[in-house]
């Protein structure tokens, strides 16, 4: 559903309460007069805790913003149980000169617990992870000064943050497991009356907060442990290490297909003894139908990596990394990765008396047919320095990357790499060789490789704000969401969970292919294994709606995809709260939680001590960020000083003409006094 303008929509309270005094017109009956009244009251006095004035301290965030009240939508919600709390271990951020004087990770006695059965008070100790504050600054400063686009660096080449590797969850298990035998026969609280709700009913573009809803969905649905694969077939007969066929690779969807990981797959290919082909590379994309997009029709940014479009095959994000090394002969070298077969791509460039800015705009490349032009000369205080360029065409690009990587591992081909969006035709006429007719293919893959899991990838979508990951993750829901499949799709042909994947798979194949001997029929298949149902954009949003529906009560949110990045796109703060509230009981919350930003520390959120030295969120909040112009939003999760845990939501939008920079202290300040409480 479409939500309306949100010029039309008036204050919550005065809605309300007009629709409610039409059903209080004066009757006849003193009760019913009376009760009627009573309920008036009950009605007046509910949303005064809910409704009330802003506090102070976001009040002065939006006046230096130059904002009002009606600019934003806030709900803060408490969640769970103080003694039983399912957010990760805070973050102590600490001044260099602290830092010999404590040890890595300290017990501190964050509040008081009372024994409710001896009366007495006790210290609830929690384990807090130390970090330096330089340690932090470090590695933003790093990799600010290496790369303008920090955040597909670090998602395309896996860059580890400041948190420990060890999940949080686990840096504390004796303690927790403690708690857990403690309060085993306590029920835990799950939600409670909001805190503060300010406009939350109020349809808003959220732009990357939006990424919070395929990505718990996915979750939810397909488990932390799903995983895509990849499957490669051939046709043709193998004779020594000679392929006399195509090699079909059959795109499952992986948001995160990297060259390096598309190296792995193809080395695989090589393992299983095909060096050589003697026929075509066929890569077919169709898990994805009609999905692609033009990439300069968001913001005329085509080049931009968050515009690259989705793909059944996607590689490397369709990005390019680009590396510069200033030379003292006015020249800059140029290195690339991955690299592309059978298109040019310049070696040096002129460089020139500037500061260095950002080195994408210096050089205003330019895909071209045959090649990739630098226009303009390289600032010469760049220094070795990468960035990143999205190519126009995702088929495209995976069939000069794949005919490159092929190439690189000392393999020949004969015919072509062929990207397309249609099944294989097994009724292709199949080359000859020496004589012998090639035969037909086998039903099953020759390799079968998986991607990394979905708690890996949603990590990269939420923390580093990855838009076509987000993609990938909302088109796949509708093609592997199980209920779904169930219902259209024989059992046969499901992708299944990793949990048993291969094995469930196996024995479904050999069933078919057993039940296609007996009945005469020919196996001959790509897709009797593990087919994936096709899927599009508006089948996707639709499961994605089906599921809000069945599991929450609010409207759907107003989708047209799954990242954010869209102005026609539209969510309440109270969808997003219930969504974050629903998400903090589920099993798989650990891997949502931690997939968020941490303030003041890493992610999208890591400059919010650079905005609020002093704020009491650092470390305590996991936060998805979004950022539009005229669009500033934050959502997630905050552990109070007192260990109550808060799921907190608010979305700035403004007609004026506003940098959203300058209104995210605004949202800092929400993190700031939620964290207080």
């Amino acid at each position: 559903m479409r939500y309306p303008s949100k010029r039309r929509h008036y204050s919550t309270a005065a809605t309300k309460t007009t629709t409610l005094c039409r059903h209080l017109r004066p009757l006849n009956q003193p009760s019913k007069r009376l009760s009627r009244l009573a309920l008036l009251a009950a009605f007046i006095v509910a949303p005064i805790h809910a409704q009330a004035a802003l506090p102070a301290a976001i009040q002065k965030a939006l006046a230096r913003a130059d904002l009002t009240e009606a600019d934003i939508s806030i709900v803060i919600t408490p969640v769970g149980d103080k003694t039983a709390s399912r957010l990760p271990t805070p973050i102590q951020v600490i001044d260099s000169d602290e830092s010999d004087s404590q040890p890595t990770t300290t017990i501190v006695s964050e509040h008081s617990v009372t024994n409710a059965s001896t009366d007495t008070s006790t210290s609830h100790q929690s384990a807090l992870v130390t970090i330096e504050q330089r340690t932090i600054e470090k590695h933003e400063q790093k990799i600010h000064a290496y790369t303008d686009d920090p955040y597909t660096y670090q998602s395309v080449e896996s860059i580890p943050t400041v948190i420990p590797d060890e999940p949080q969850h686990t840096l504390d298990q004796n303690a927790k497991a403690k708690n857990a035998a403690s309060n085993n026969k306590t029920s835990i609280k799950i939600s409670f009356s909001p805190l503060l709700d300010h406009q939350s009913d109020i349809p808003r573009t959220p732009a990357s907060t939006m990424k919070l809803v395929p990505s718990f969905i996915a979750l939810d649905t397909l488990g932390a442990d799903f995983v895509w694969h990849t499957r490669v077939y051939h046709t043709g007969i193998v004779i020594g290490n000679h392929l006399h066929g195509d090699l079909i690779i059959q795109g499952s969807g992986d948001p995160k297909m990297t060259h390096e990981r598309l190296k792995q797959l193809l080395y695989k290919v090589q393992a299983s003894g095909i060096r050589h082909i003697d026929g075509d590379i066929i890569i077919d994309s169709a898990v994805f139908n009609n999905v692609s997009k033009d990439p300069a029709a968001f913001d005329n940014s085509p080049l931009r990596p968050y515009n690259a479009s989705p793909d059944g095959f996607l590689v490397n994000f369709s990005t390019i990394g680009i590396k510069t090394y200033p030379q003292d002969n006015g020249q800059a070298s140029v290195t690339y990765k991955p690299r592309l077969a059978n298109y040019q791509l310049p070696a040096t460039i002129n460089t020139r008396a500037a500061s260095c800015g950002q080195a994408s705009y210096s050089l205003a490349p330019q895909w071209q047919n045959t090649q990739l032009v630098l226009n303009a000369s390289l600032p010469e205080s760049c220094g070795e320095h990468v960035f990143y360029v999205a190519y126009p065409n995702a088929k495209e690009f995976a069939a000069h990357v794949i005919a490159a990587k092929w190439q690189a591992l000392g393999n020949t081909l004969s015919g072509q790499v062929i990207s397309q969006e249609t099944p294989y035709d097994v009724t292709k006429t199949t080359k000859r060789a020496h004589g012998l007719t090639a035969i037909a293919m086998s039903p099953l893959p020759m390799v079968s490789y998986p991607s990394l899991n979905l708690t890996e990838q949603i990590h990269d979508i939420n923390h580093f704000s990855n838009n076509v990951m987000a993609e990938q993750v909302a088109l796949s829901i509708g093609a592997y969401d199980k209920e779904r499949l169930t219902q259209t799709i024989p059992a046969s042909t499901i992708a299944t969970s990793p949990s048993s994947h291969e094995v469930k798979a196996s024995n479904e194949m050999d069933n078919k292919v057993a039940a296609d001997k007996s009945s005469g029929k020919k196996a001959d298949s790509l897709y009797q294994f593990g087919k994936p149902a096709t899927t599009d954009y508006p089948a996707a949003l639709q499961t994605i709606n089906q599921w809000w529906q069945t599991n929450l009560r609010t409207p759907p949110p107003h989708l047209t995809n799954g990242s954010g990045l869209c102005r026609e796109c539209t969510i309440t703060a109270a969808n997003l709260s219930e969504l974050l509230i629903y998400a903090y009981s589920r099993p798989n919350f650990d891997a949502y939680v931690d997939s968020l930003g941490v303030a003041g520390v890493s992610g999208t959120i890591a400059a919010h001590s650079d905005r609020l030295p002093e704020s009491t969120a650092t470390g305590r909040a996991w936060i998805k960020t979004g950022t539009l112009n005229n669009v500033t939003s934050m959502a997630g999760y905050v552990k109070g000083l007192s260990g109550q845990d808060y799921v907190v939501v608010g979305i700035i939008n403004t007609e004026q003409a506003l940098n959203p920079y300058a209104a995210r202290p605004v949202l800092d300040a929400m993190l700031d006094w939620t964290a207080q409480r």
